[in-house]
């Protein structure tokens, strides 16, 4: 469509990660295999939470929420990534570029809102044990997690707004593996003061209040767990922690190392990687982060394994 002397682009070309050949075909098969594994592993761990009746609490009730985000997660990006590898054709619509941008951000804030919920379920756990179960009802636990999803939503609704409306012309190259807003702003031929402007406001507003929040509550775990007189019930309490602080510092390490940088620093080939990290290798990563040094997942999985293979 022509505005004036400028072509308002409707299509967009994604370069991903490399246009060699050889390298095409090798990334395919990797990002297939995580694909699978991904999927594999979240929804298995979202099935053994809903059939093992201990795992009935809220601590699993937010971890199986967190791997069933994760699962739609990865539907996200990885299947244009892998149409990629072996296709010749890179373009996608305005239309779709936007749907997957709008996505992107969705189960980005959700799972910031998440986060901040299961540190403050794990709060609660250590510093108000005896009125856990009371605190942390069904109720509070569905609202927290219902919570999580409206925030996502709205935030993503606003971020998407915010980006598309601005123009796009000239080059409809997009030197990334996804339709982010850093990218789509540099090619971008409206004046985009105001939209970084808004965009570092939502971003900072909205990771900051999280990270505070599970601060907060982390520093007060750690008041709790000071004054515990033995060894083992600081190390005991400390150790139903460690997963989610693990989780937080790869979600939360890999979206500031690619949002908080000056522009003028910015590596295209290293934002690449960093967004790699978040959209597909911590999706990953999770079911196994809490999972692996889990005793009462493990417990689940074998009772899992021993009645299938009874059944069969």
């Amino acid at each position: 469509m022509e505005v004036g002397n400028l072509t308002i682009l409707t299509e967009f070309i994604l370069l991903g990660l490399s246009a060699d050949p050889r390298w095409q075909l090798i990334l395919f098969a990797i990002f297939l295999t995580l694909y699978l594994l991904t999927l594999s592993g979240n929804m298995s761990l979202v099935i053994l939470i809903r059939i093992d009746s201990k795992l009935h609490t809220p601590m699993y009730f937010f971890i199986g929420s967190l791997s069933l985000l994760d699962f739609w997660y990865t539907f996200v990006y990885t299947p244009k990534l892998l149409a990629n590898c072996i296709s010749e054709d890179r373009r996608i619509s305005l239309a779709g570029c936007g749907a997957q941008f709008f996505f992107s951000c969705f189960a980005a804030y959700t799972e910031c809102y998440l986060l901040a919920s299961m540190a403050y379920d794990r709060h609660v756990a250590i510093c108000n044990p005896l009125l856990y179960s009371g605190i942390m009802s069904s109720s509070l636990c569905m609202g927290l997690v219902a919570g999580s999803y409206i925030g996502g939503v709205l935030n993503a609704a606003a971020h998407t707004a915010n980006t598309f409306r601005l123009s796009f012309c000239g080059k409809n190259i997009i030197d990334h593996i996804f339709c982010d807003v850093l990218p789509l702003i540099k090619i971008s031929c409206s004046d985009t003061r105001a939209a970084v402007i808004i965009l570092s406001s939502m971003v900072g507003f909205t990771v900051l209040s999280c990270l505070l929040a599970i601060l907060i509550s982390y520093f007060n775990i750690l008041l709790a767990i000071l004054r515990i007189r033995s060894a083992s019930g600081r190390f005991k309490a400390f150790s139903t922690c460690g997963s989610h602080l693990v989780s937080v510092m790869l979600f939360y390490g890999s979206l500031l190392f690619v949002y908080s940088r000056p522009t003028s620093s910015n590596s295209q080939e290293t934002d690449k990687v960093a967004a790699l990290f978040y959209t597909i290798i911590n999706p990953l990563l999770n079911p196994l982060i809490y999972s692996l040094r889990n005793k009462d997942v493990k417990e689940a999985f074998k009772k899992a394994i021993v009645s299938i293979r009874s059944q069969a």
